[in-house]
């Protein structure tokens, strides 16, 4: 039995491998080359404001800004539509740009697809280091929780904590979608000088945070049966997870308060304040577990206790660093918004709920197949191993995420340094942009899988049980190679939210979520744990095919949207 699970693994894996591979070339085309082979599309293809063509670089370092006629001309009109000719046909390539007017542009030379250190993969790191310093807290603090509940020496106690934060992120993060628009409400209103309007921007989103915190936890402690979606009836867990989970609940209001407050210092390309807020209350949260769990005996509600003070500490910190740099106003928080202010945090929110409802299912989904494969609690606590494995590349990862939500729509945008005269951004650009960065995930999701296998003996000694360590072994090697295309998934969907394409994530993921509905439906009663981390597979292999369709067919940066929109722009009305 155990030779043909193995067998099917491998198979697995391989076809994983495969998918990935192929995507990274599908997308990126080749080193050096893009889509099509290295072919571009014209000035009327990038859209660029009429007044100006852009070139670009290799090495990104090289712009020049030639004047051209406007596009209502009918030369401008004749070349554009001989270009699109050209481009549906594939009969020849598009390196050169058009002649307008009788002024002959320079070749558009494409950014590199692979990393090479040039000035966009600098700007890349730049960005992404600060986040995933901040993304890194989170994993870390909940290994020592699990590092510090695991030494109880009980599996039951480690699947009951598990289950129970399982629970709470799930109903946090279904109610705590409005928070993750502030950082773009908070970032256009500092670009433009507006303290009025940041604090407007912030204390609206402290105002629904509150609700929103309240009505989270009214829920839980009214329905602490809900632990039932994740933990079977009758299972020895209950007496763990239930208490934690109750405690817990506490955290939601200062959790969120933190939320929004690390979104509003991103916001103004502050991202130091927040690591440093986020360092100190999680130090404190290491500090206080083994004191609190053994010295106290307070067991798993001691593990529960030291994160509610942990997040009232980081909450404090960032509503006093708020008031002081008058980025929020007493008056302001308690003060109920208008509808028109209100509108862009709630419209924006809401385009991401399809997407956080979809996720959630998934996960609780996966927790609920995890812990009613055996009542003994091994299974439970071995995937919460696996888990932790899983997340060791994944904060890199989702940092670069957050990287290309943010980078994307900047460099959609044609701009002109007003000192040099300088042209940068464009629709090209954007492509080049989105390239290097799912080039970037595939690269580091294949070293970041390699890293962890590396660390898989010293990860599985959170659990002084053989059995949990043995049984935690091979879901640690799927989720280690799952992530190849982790890297890329993440990424996508980033580019997904920077182009505003929030149905299309929520519909992919949904898509997603039935295809790991399925599979835990059958696999796990197969293969056992190895079957549930088998249908994750299958969940992020379906997004992947998201990403896909959205980079090469339906996304607004996709070769064929982009045609569609210079046709339906050219064309007479």
């Amino acid at each position: 039995m155990t030779k043909i699970i193995r067998r099917n693994v491998r198979i697995t894996l391989s076809s994983v491998f495969a998918l990935s591979l192929c995507h990274a070339f599908a997308v990126g085309g080749p080193p050096n080359r893009g889509i099509s082979g290295g072919s571009v599309i014209s000035r009327s293809s990038t859209l660029p404001e009429p007044s100006t063509s852009v070139i670009f670089s290799t090495n990104r370092s090289s712009l020049q800004k030639r004047s051209t006629r406007s596009y209502g001309s009918s030369t401008d009109l004749t070349s554009s539509t001989a270009d699109v000719d050209k481009e549906s046909d594939n009969k020849t390539s598009t390196n050169s740009l058009e002649t307008r007017g009788g002024d002959t542009t320079s070749t558009h030379a494409r950014t590199s697809t692979w990393p090479c250190l040039d000035e966009l993969d600098r700007r890349v790191i730049k960005l992404a280091l600060p986040t995933i310093a901040n993304f890194a807290i989170n994993p870390i603090v909940g290994a020592v929780d699990l590092f510090w509940v695991g030494k109880m020496g009980n599996a039951l106690a480690v699947a009951g904590q598990s289950a129970a934060n399982q629970m709470f992120n799930s109903c946090f993060f279904l109610l705590s979608y409005l928070p993750s628009v502030t950082a773009t409400l908070v970032s256009k209103e500092h670009a433009k000088e507006s303290e009025e309007g940041v604090q407007d921007a912030v204390c609206q989103a402290l105002f629904v945070g509150s609700i929103i915190a309240l009505i989270g936890t009214g829920m839980i402690y009214l329905l602490p049966d809900v632990l039932r979606l994740v933990i079977p009836p009758g299972s020895a867990a209950h007496a763990f997870a239930k208490p934690y989970l109750l405690i817990r609940a506490l955290s939601f209001l200062p959790s969120l308060i933190t939320v929004i407050g690390y979104s509003a210092f991103r916001g103004t390309l502050d991202t130091v304040t927040p690591l440093k807020i986020a360092l100190c209350a999680n130090l404190l949260n290491a500090i206080l577990d083994p004191i609190l769990i053994f010295r106290f005996n307070m067991g798993v509600q001691g593990a529960a206790i030291a994160t509610v003070i942990a997040e009232v500490l980081s909450a404090g910190s960032f509503l006093a660093l708020l008031l002081k740099s008058k980025m929020i106003r007493w008056s302001k928080i308690f003060r109920l918004p208008s509808w028109s202010k209100l509108q862009p945090l709630l419209r924006g929110g809401a385009a991401l709920q399809l997407r956080n409802l979809a996720m959630n299912f998934t996960f609780l989904a996966v927790a609920r197949a995890t812990q009613s494969i055996d009542s003994t609690g091994v299974a439970a606590a071995a995937h919460s191993i696996a888990i932790q494995v899983f997340q060791v590349g994944g904060i890199v990862l989702l940092a670069l995420s957050t990287v290309a939500q943010t980078l994307i729509p900047n460099e959609m945008i044609v701009k002109t340094d007003p000192v040099t005269g300088l042209v940068s951004g464009g629709i090209e650009s954007a492509r080049g942009t989105v390239r290097r960065l799912m080039s970037w995930g595939f690269l580091l999701g294949t070293f970041l899988g390699g890293l962890q296998i590396a660390l898989l003996p010293v990860i599985h000694r959170f659990s002084p049980l053989v059995e949990v360590q043995k049984a935690a072994l091979m879901p640690s090697y799927i989720a280690s190679v799952l992530q190849i295309i982790n890297g890329m998934v993440f990424i996508g969907e980033g580019v997904m939210v920077g182009t505003g394409s929030f149905l299309q994530l929520g519909i992919y993921t949904s898509v997603a979520t039935v295809g790991i509905t399925m599979a835990l439906a059958v696999l796990p009663a197969r293969f056992g744990l190895t079957g549930v981390w088998l249908s994750f597979g299958v969940f992020n292999v379906l997004r992947l095919l998201g990403v896909v369709l959205h980079q090469t067919k339906l996304g607004p940066l996709s070769k064929r949207m982009i045609l569609k929109k210079q046709e339906a722009q050219i064309t007479p009305s």
